[in-house]
C-alpha cells in the first residue's frame, strides 16, 4: 500500500490532484453535515408532560406510535448516598440494566422541618426528622415508584418503600416527625 506524506502536497504532478480531492472531501462534509434530508418527525410528548400525567393518575398520552404507556407500577431500585434532610435523600437509581442515575429523592406527599431552622425548635424537629428517615432508609432494599418532576426542580419527587417499609411518607407522618404536604405554601415550623 502506496505510503502518503504531507511532502506530496508540495510535488508538481500528484499535490494539485491531492488538494483538490481535500477540498472536494470537505465540503462534502460539511454539506452533508448541514443539510439534512426531510425525515418525518415522530409525534412526542415532553418528559414534563408525561411526568405530571403520571404524577396526576392520568393517562399518559403516547409518545410515539409504537411506544408502550407509562406503568404507574414501575418501581427502581435505589441505593442510597446520603441523607439530606427529613423529606430528601440522594440516590443512585437503576433506571436500566447497566445504567444508574445519580439523583436527590423528595418524599411524596410530606412535607418536613428544615434544617435551615427559622427557630431553635424547627431546628429540633428537623434534625430529629432526618435521623428518622436516615433510620427507616437503613432498613436497606430501596425502591421508588411513581416518580415525577419536583416543584423546584434539581430532583425528583416519589414514592419511597424499604424492605420494612411500605410508604415511608405514612412512616414519618405516623411517627410525627413530617405533616402531610399537596405541594403548595409551606407552614411554618416554629
Amino acid at each position: 500500500m502506496p505510503h502518503l506524506s504531507f511532502a506530496a502536497f508540495a510535488h508538481k504532478r500528484h499535490g494539485s490532484a491531492l488538494v483538490t480531492a481535500g477540498v472536494i472531501f470537505a465540503l462534502g462534509f460539511v454539506v452533508g453535515a448541514t443539510v439534512r434530508p426531510s425525515l418525518p418527525v415522530p409525534r412526542t410528548t415532553s418528559i414534563d408532560t408525561a411526568l405530571a400525567a403520571a404524577r396526576d393518575d392520568e393517562p399518559m398520552p403516547p409518545v410515539g406510535a409504537k411506544s408502550p404507556r407509562f406503568d404507574l407500577q414501575l418501581v427502581y431500585p435505589a441505593e442510597v448516598v446520603r441523607i439530606i434532610d427529613g423529606d430528601t435523600f440522594e440516590a443512585r437509581v437503576r433506571v436500566w440494566p447497566g445504567l444508574d442515575v445519580d439523583t436527590k429523592v423528595r418524599l411524596r406527599n410530606i412535607d418536613a422541618p428544615e434544617l435551615h431552622a427559622r427557630c431553635a425548635d424547627e431546628l429540633a424537629k428537623a434534625q430529629a426528622a432526618r435521623a428518622a428517615l436516615e433510620t427507616i432508609l437503613a432498613a436497606g432494599g430501596v425502591t421508588i415508584s411513581r416518580v415525577g418532576i419536583d416543584k423546584y426542580g434539581g430532583r425528583v419527587d416519589a414514592v419511597v418503600a424499604t424492605r420494612d417499609t411500605a410508604d415511608v411518607s405514612a412512616a414519618l407522618l405516623t411517627g410525627g416527625w413530617a405533616r402531610s404536604y399537596d405541594g403548595g405554601r409551606r407552614g411554618s415550623w416554629c
